[in-house]
């Protein structure tokens, strides 16, 4: 239902109403993209799952042949050399058949794909939202505001190290994107055995902790003030 705007002006809950229905939109559509990744690396579609699959196995191993200005030279020539067939194929069979058809892409051409400022500036505010915690959660990291997690973090690159002089990049996202498609439906059969297995991992690890803040007076004295 259309609203007028003096009726916006007269009433300002209109205001409240449409804010938070376009915050509800954007949550379902959140909501609805995580369902249907979820759908994939659960491969509830075999057919899907195994196309999206064999495309990033095929762009990842492709980076790691050729550079990144190559791949996307050789996807933006293939593009072209289908549509320029396309239309050159069309072309043809209007001339053959005398119709007057039109651009095969016309619909398609008249679709309007500009950016609303309105929806660029959201996306902006939603980032940096993102941006700035990154950035207050490293402060507090690298300052030392939290020795145990500040430890943490250094444990963590002191691995990174190992795992960097072993692999580059594009070899941990080849290995990462064979884990997202074969972790789930493994995790899935095998539940019950694998949640025990992270629960007795989770207890060490908590124990590690607790002994490690009680040889930490900073650790001591913030577990006391919480």
């Amino acid at each position: 239902m259309a609203i007028n705007t003096q009726d916006v002006f007269l009433c300002p809950f209109y205001v409240a109403i449409l804010i938070n229905s376009g915050t509800r939109r954007r949550q379902h559509m959140w909501l609805d993209i995580l369902l249907k990744v979820k759908d994939l690396i659960h491969w509830r579609d075999p057919k899907k799952s195994g196309l999206v699959f064999g495309l990033s196995m095929l762009l990842l191993l492709s980076l790691a042949a050729f550079s990144v200005i190559s791949v996307a030279s050789y996807l933006l020539l293939a593009l072209l050399c289908v549509t320029i067939t396309f239309r050159i194929y069309k072309s043809v069979v209007q001339a053959v058949q005398k119709s007057n058809e039109g651009h095969p892409f016309k619909t398609l051409i008249d679709k309007d794909v500009s950016i609303p400022p309105e929806t660029f500036r959201k996306h902006v505010d939603a980032s940096l939202t993102y941006i700035n915690r990154a950035l207050k959660q490293m402060s507090r990291l690298f300052l030392v505001e939290d020795l145990v997690d500040s430890l943490k973090l250094a444990v963590v690159m002191w691995l990174l190290t190992y795992v960097g002089a072993v692999f580059n990049g594009i070899t941990i996202l080849i290995l990462a994107d064979i884990l997202l498609f074969a972790v789930p439906p493994i995790y899935e059969k095998n539940k019950t055995q694998i949640d025990q297995y992270i629960d007795l991992a989770r207890t060490q690890v908590n124990t590690t902790i607790t002994k490690l803040q009680e040889k930490l007076p900073g650790a001591v004295k913030r577990s006391k003030t919480e």
